[in-house]
Parts: structure tokens; C-alpha cells; sequence
């Protein structure tokens, strides 16, 4: 089983998800907490409090480089180039802060959140 530490406002963690997704590769995410500081289950489950990291066949892939160069030994699938292709025609919602602006749609957070520690 592959397992993703990741956090979704992390640009690097989306880049992975997108990596995964074109690979057609299934995995657990694992919501980490916003600071680093804080990741202390992180640390002790991979030595390090950084995300993204992706953990497969026992081993920590610590970060993009390491993570892209392992998933680099997958055979791309057919759909692969379709889902490349999806997320370029989706770039004007990034650009544009869809997500965010959905969030905004949520429940407030309170004033005090919007601060680092």
C-alpha cells in the first residue's frame, strides 16, 4: 500500500497527487499537521517533519525529487496522458482560487487560526 503524508493546501503534495492519479496508483492520504514543528507522528513514522512524503514498500520518499524518481519506475497507463491533459484544461479554477473561494463557502475559521504559531 502506498500512503501519502500531505496537507491539500501544499503545492508539492498536489503535484504528487497528480503524479499518483496519472499512474493510476491507489493510496492513503494522511492529513499531516500545518506546522512543522507539530508533525511529531510524522517524524517518528519517517524521520522527518517535511511534506509531501510518500511511504511504499516500507521506505520514506522524502519530497518531490525522491518521490517523482521512485514513481518514475511505473509504467505510465494509457489514461495517464488523459489526466495530464484534464489537469491543464483545469489550470484557469487554479488560477483563478476555486478552491479557496469554495472554502470560503465553509464554516468560518476563526480570526486567531489565520495566524502562524
Amino acid at each position: 500500500m502506498i500512503e501519502l503524508y500531505q496537507a491539500e493546501w501544499c503545492p508539492f503534495s498536489s503535484a504528487v497527487r497528480e503524479r499518483l492519479t496519472e499512474l493510476h496508483l491507489d493510496f492513503v492520504a494522511h492529513q499531516v499537521e500545518p506546522w512543522p514543528e507539530q508533525r511529531v507522528a510524522l517524524v517518528e513514522r519517517a524521520g522527518t517533519d517535511s511534506i509531501p512524503v510518500l511511504l511504499a514498500d516500507g521506505r520514506p520518499f522524502v519530497g518531490t525529487r525522491e518521490i517523482f524518481e521512485f514513481l518514475d519506475t511505473f509504467e505510465l497507463p494509457p489514461t495517464g496522458v488523459e489526466h495530464r491533459r484534464r489537469y491543464h484544461e483545469h489550470a484557469p479554477a487554479r488560477q483563478r482560487d476555486t478552491t479557496g473561494k469554495l472554502l470560503g463557502r465553509g464554516a468560518p475559521i476563526p480570526a486567531a487560526v489565520d495566524s502562524a504559531p
